[in-house]
């Protein structure tokens, strides 16, 4: 179904549960404000990921019409990040929009009650995030240069000084801050470090002190937990084949104890609390359980059950398949950890076999627990592998950076290896291997076909690049802080290394290589791959005589989040790979289902490449607002060239003739003196322009039509077929008139 917010009483049964939000999509995610005032939930529009901000008043729900939702930030085309929420004053958050620039957020406050906007900062330094301590006060701010390095800033009054530095490759985040606020936990991997490691850092005096890492020194450090109350750390925790968790307060540790007693198997997480932390909600999961919700008193022991997400699912869960964590060895020795799905009830010999790649690439990573796609896969009989490859997170920096620009290269080699590792044990039968993935694990199944054609029997491709250079060109403006991430991963295309790095790791260069069945899945309004990415793609098979089937959702962004789009999909991929691997399958669905994926399915003959914009050039300029007074400017200019430093001046003498303004530059530096004359009528527009340079005198003329320039005695006439402005001494003064 789709995730909607509902709410009931605590002594309410969950079938009394009444709902408060009705959206077509599932919501990014949802809270409470800490007066439990609102309801406060995150959604976007058919998957373009401009995320508004909504509020919802819990007392609403019940009455016959759904209560009406508040959008906090009703503003198109924009994302709001929530960076903030207030426990001091539970009607205020700290978000950021990128409103003004969709390159970068802005500061704002929100009032929840009002929807009232204030700008705290514009960001016009490349920040990229903000740290609030205990009492909410903005400390640090981080900001990326162009080359992909940060820097941590601490902010004393008005003023920001630099305390901690990373580059491209290293990595390092504020967790929380001390009871006094004086110090601030560091997560950091800089210099010599492979795990990353917990700090204890003075701001003041850059002093930081290790507080520990792994104690079994296999991944990097994984969470803090802190408590509100006492601002003192509860546990720490580590992400390896599964989680491990330091408690550091020995109540909570006996209370997370009974829990694992309570559900022998299972795993136990906390997902929020009284103000007094005597009373939680806890969530208890497992790999082949469906989850459950619990209330539990810490004081009296008592567990109540809530409620089950996946109801249904809890009656067959003696269906479900284990998950086991495995390893094996790539093709340079690099150990790759994995984990490994086998059917329930079935023996891991001989198996058709699902590589399912996960996305990012880097810094994302699968997790043991329960996964809806891989048991999907295992009830239909595959066995799945799903490979944490080189660049995946946790492991360390080094395996995390050992797959920049391997792309295509040694990451898929792990891929590849896993498979080989399969075959070499039984499990798998060579002959039944298909590759599945989103996002990196969609490219990561065209490069399979297309560069290790022999492995796969199959794939399918849920929204992957197919052309690394397109890809980039096409990122969304919000990407702009990780560009040089991007180029470490995969190359620069403005160097000739890169470009010959991107093409060889480009699948769409390589679609004569793919020989196998290919099923293609792509939302039409995926800000991150664009539909380009697999249109290109589609067209190239399909003038090249291959396999292809192509699924298009015109809803849809990065991933399917619509319920019947998602059920289509499913539909497609397990019909499409039962006559391949020998699965099962459902012929069989609801109408709706059928219906919507008929819609779905593109004719691939029908594909045609995305023409370019053109770009409309205006009739005429719009009203341009003169604001000119007569006066002087100068300027002094140091200008580095080919390792020498210029020291260059300007002076810009505005005056008033007549009807019009004389707009005179006099620049001068080791090269001469250069004069630059423009001449603008009332309203800004170009009357004559000349220049003076070198003993030379170009004069220009303007009109509606045309621009008549003379060069050394030589007149030359320019049309125009539209609007226009000059440059020179007043191109800056006309773009600041223009009402942009």
């Amino acid at each position: 179904g789709i995730m909607n917010v509902w709410v009931k009483g605590f002594d309410e049964p969950f079938e009394n549960a009444k709902p408060l939000t009705k959206s077509k999509r599932p919501l990014y995610g949802y809270f409470w404000t800490y007066d439990s005032k609102h309801i406060l939930y995150a959604k976007d529009e058919d998957g373009d990921e401009n995320i508004n901000i909504f509020a919802v008043d819990p007392k609403d729900a019940g009455k016959e019409t759904f209560p009406e939702s508040r959008n906090l930030t009703p503003l198109k085309d924009v994302q709001a990040r929530i960076n903030m929420v207030s426990y001091k004053n539970p009607d205020i958050l700290m978000i950021g929009l990128n409103n003004r620039d969709k390159a970068w957020h802005d500061l704002y406050q929100l009032k929840i009650s009002t929807g009232e906007l204030t700008l705290l900062l514009e960001n016009k330094e490349r920040i990229t995030g903000y740290t609030f301590d205990w009492d909410e006060n903005l400390r640090v701010v981080s900001k990326t240069d162009e080359k992909g390095n940060t820097v941590m800033l601490y902010k004393e009054g008005e003023n920001l000084s630099p305390i901690y530095e990373t580059s491209v490759t290293e990595q390092a985040y504020i967790s929380n801050w001390t009871a006094d606020n004086k110090e601030f936990y560091l997560v950091s991997n800089t210099g010599d470090l492979n795990l990353s490691t917990l700090f204890l850092m003075n701001p003041k005096t850059k002093k930081k002190t290790k507080i520990e890492s792994d104690p079994e020194n296999r991944v990097d450090f994984g969470g803090l937990s802190m408590s509100r109350l006492n601002r003192e750390i509860i546990f720490t925790s580590y992400t390896d084949d599964k989680t491990r968790m330091y408690f550091k307060n020995k109540e909570r540790e006996a209370n997370y104890n009974f829990l694992l007693e309570q559900f022998p198997g299972r795993e136990v997480s906390y997902q929020s609390a009284t103000r007094d932390e005597k009373k939680f909600l806890i969530n208890v999961w497992g790999d082949k359980y469906a989850s459950d919700s619990y209330f539990f008193d810490s004081e009296t022991k008592e567990l109540i059950h809530q409620y089950t997400p996946r109801p249904k699912l809890k009656e067959v869960e003696q269906h479900l398949a284990p998950m086991s964590p495995i390893n094996y060895q790539s093709s340079d020795g690099l150990r790759i950890p994995a984990y490994l799905t086998v059917p329930a009830g079935k023996e891991a010999k001989n198996l058709p076999v699902v590589i399912l790649v996960h996305g990012g690439p880097k810094g994302p990573r699968d997790y043991w627990g329960y996964d809806a796609t891989v048991q999907f896969l295992a009830n239909r009989g595959y066995a799945v592998l799903q490979p944490n490859f080189r660049a995946s997170g946790g492991y360390g920096k080094e395996f995390q950076n050992a797959g920049d620009l391997q792309w295509g290269k040694l990451m898929q080699d792990d891929i590849t290896w896993g498979v080989k590792h399969l075959i070499k044990e039984g499990i798998a039968d060579k002959d039944k291997v298909a590759i599945m993935g989103w996002s990196y694990g969609g490219y990561a199944t065209l490069a399979g076909l297309a560069f290790t054609p022999d492995v796969y029997a199959a794939g399918v491709d849920i929204v992957g690049p197919s052309n690394i250079f397109t890809l980039l060109e096409s990122v969304p403006a919000y990407w702009e802080a990780g560009r040089a991430f991007l180029y470490g991963m995969v190359g620069d295309p403005n160097t000739e290394e890169g470009k010959k790095l991107i093409k060889e790791a480009s699948p769409l260069f390589k679609v004569n290589q793919i020989d196998r069945p290919l099923l293609i899945i792509q939302g039409a309004n995926d800000p991150r791959v664009k539909q380009a990415e697999s249109d290109q793609i589609v067209i190239a098979l399909r003038d090249s005589g291959k396999q292809v089937s192509y699924i298009l959702a015109d809803d849809e962004g990065h991933g399917f989040a619509k319920p019947v789009n998602n059920m289509a999909m499913f539909a497609e991929i397990e019909s499409f790979l039962a006559p391949i691997l020998g699965g099962r399958y459902q012929k069989d669905m609801p109408k709706d289902i059928s219906k919507r994926l008929e819609e779905m399915r593109v004719d691939i003959n029908s594909v045609t490449y995305i023409e370019a914009e053109t770009v409309k050039i205006p009739t005429n300029l719009p009203t341009l607002k003169n604001t000119l007074s007569e006066g002087t400017q100068k300027y002094k200019m140091n200008i580095e060239l080919q390792g020498q430093n210029i020291e260059a001046s300007k002076e810009r003498i505005v005056t008033k003739d007549g009807a019009n303004w004389n707009v005179n530059e006099v620049s001068t530096s080791m090269m001469g003196e250069t004069k630059d004359l423009v001449v603008l009528s009332g309203d800004l527009r170009p009357v004559s322009r000349t220049i003076n340079q070198m003993g030379m005198t170009i004069p220009m003329t303007f009109s509606d039509k045309k621009a008549s320039i003379e060069i050394q005695g030589n007149a030359i006439e320019i049309p125009f077929s539209g609007a226009y402005i000059v440059d020179g001494a007043a191109m800056d003064i006309i773009i600041g008139a223009l009402p942009l």
